[in-house]
């Protein structure tokens, strides 16, 4: 085999396994209305079991990136495809928010081996003229393949039960794992660091404790000991894992590479690029199917135009940002997305699709703009043997994002339906009251139908309600974004930026 057929394949290899985890988020956000009225999820519930894989996932990322180095990337990527696939078979017969929680978290840990792999074999498999284009196919399929997610997970939903999403989850990995054992390099650093235990469970607590306050706030209240507990514990951690790993002989991830421009910038401009997404499709794809009224398909087709767009451009992002300069391509690609959300924002309960597809095309063309030359940027600013550093900072970025997406918008989206449906329920019986204020979901079911005329109102005030919210979400979104353009313009990369002489 020629070593540019093998480095096709192990394109093809490592982008299928990286659709793996990417879709294990996107494809769920379709199947949540089916699973909250199988399973009688919260709205706090559903965010959970969402995030549950994504905080796992962010704060394992930075350790399983160094262990890939340590023991060999090939390896590491076939036991987390294995844990990844068999949580998801397990997931496929449980009936319990709680069971669905605890098996995404065990997805999470599968997860967190696969993805900083993935980049890491590319980075270092991929010869340095080829390099930009292979990060920008994998930056494509990042962001393209979680539309492409949701999109197959609709076309089963429309026959299947919640169940087949979790299917689906078992076959790529299936694929991911055979195609890993037949052409991945078994590529190593020579010379590994020792391990760093501490800095590996603090960044754990970090991530876990703020999500988990942020989640659970709205739901238990403001004042609650936990939530704030949670929240006290993870802002705790983060400031001792700042200050461990400074000092620290071997750091798992050392602050002083965020001085390098195209590492600290490219890390906020990811981070910030995914807190939008990925609290967009929490938001949208329950906005499409619970106010919309659409089936999952419908609600996937919606997205569809975003993957043909994305994946092009993405490929060909990286040389735009050499030609014209980072800080002038991606802080355009965070604008267009801000105006994309500005553009959601303009909504109403029924559906006019061509503002949502104005929206999309404005959020494909700014992913792209943004997303693959902040990724090049960040492998680009570290020498070859921090490579793993890199992949696991650059996911890390994308993960803890993606988390704190979640988190942040799916509870101001959960705080403003509360709020907003308070008077319409006020003379409804508690326990139905209680339903309905924890999920829009309970709004479609026979015990609100039975109210008869009486249910039209109901129906139209949670609707309502539910729309107050994901527009309150995704314009603070906006706003985020626009602040992150203003400094990754003021501050990013300049042509021919400083690479980290660290070793």
């Amino acid at each position: 085999m020629t070593p540019a057929r093998r480095n096709r394949l192990v394109l093809l290899v490592v982008s299928i396994s990286l659709m793996t985890v990417v879709s294990a988020v996107s494809g769920l956000n379709v199947a949540l209305p089916s699973l909250a009225r199988a399973t009688g999820a919260s709205q706090t519930e559903l965010t959970w079991i969402v995030d549950a894989y994504t905080v796992i996932f962010a704060g394992l990322l930075l350790a399983s990136g160094a262990i890939g180095d340590r023991l060999g990337r090939k390896g590491i990527l076939l036991v987390g495809l294995a844990i990844f696939g068999t949580a998801a078979a397990a997931a496929a017969f449980v009936e319990t928010p709680s069971a669905l929680i605890a098996l995404r978290a065990v997805m999470g840990i599968g997860a967190a081996a696969i993805m900083p792999t993935t980049l890491s074999v590319i980075t270092t498999t991929f010869p340095v003229e080829e390099r930009g284009k292979a990060v920008g196919v994998w930056v494509g399929v990042a962001g393209g393949g979680a539309a492409i997610g949701v999109f197959v997970a609709a076309v089963l939903l429309q026959w299947f039960e919640w169940p087949s999403f979790f299917w689906l989850n078992v076959g790529l990995a299936a694929a991911g794992f055979v195609g890993t054992a037949l052409v991945v390099p078994r590529g190593r650093d020579e010379h590994p660091p020792r391990f760093d235990g501490l800095g590996a469970v603090l960044s754990l607590l970090a991530v876990g404790g703020i999500v988990f306050g942020i989640i659970e706030l709205p739901e238990r209240g403001v004042d609650d000991p936990l939530a704030l507990g949670a929240l006290a514990v993870g802002l705790a951690a983060l400031g001792a894992f700042v200050l461990w790993e400074w000092h620290a002989p071997a750091p798992l991830l050392d602050p002083r590479l965020f001085a390098v421009r195209g590492f600290g910038m490219g890390s906020l401009s990811l981070s910030v690029q995914f807190f939008a997404a990925f609290g967009f499709f929490f938001a949208a794809l329950q906005y499409l199917q619970f106010v919309a009224g659409l089936s999952p398909l419908w609600a996937a087709a919606c997205l569809l135009p975003m993957p043909f767009i994305l994946i092009p451009l993405a490929r060909v992002s990286p040389r735009l940002a050499e030609r014209f300069g980072y800080r002038r391509v991606a802080p355009v690609g965070l604008l267009l997305i801000a105006a994309a959300f500005v553009v959601f924002a303009q909504l109403e309960v029924e559906l006019n699709y061509a503002v949502f597809g104005t929206g999309i095309v404005l959020f494909a063309l700014g992913m792209a703009l943004s997303g693959a030359p902040s990724t090049t940027a960040i492998t680009q600013s570290l020498p070859p043997g921090k490579q793993g550093v890199a992949s696991a900072v650059n996911d890390t970025a994308r993960e803890f994002g993606s988390a704190l997406g979640i988190a942040v918008l799916g509870s101001i989206l959960t705080a403003t339906y509360k709020s907003g449906i308070q008077d319409a329920i006020a003379g409804l019986p508690p326990t139905i009251a209680s339903a309905i204020e924890s999920s829009i979901a309970f709004t479609q079911s026979p015990r609100v139908a039975d109210f008869g005329a009486a249910a039209a109102p109901i129906i139209a005030a949670a609707k309502d309600a539910f729309l107050s919210g994901v527009t309150t979400a995704l314009l603070t979104a906006a706003c985020v974004l626009a602040v992150t353009a203003i400094i990754t313009a003021t501050f990013g990369p300049r042509r021919g930026a400083e690479r980290s002489q660290l070793s």
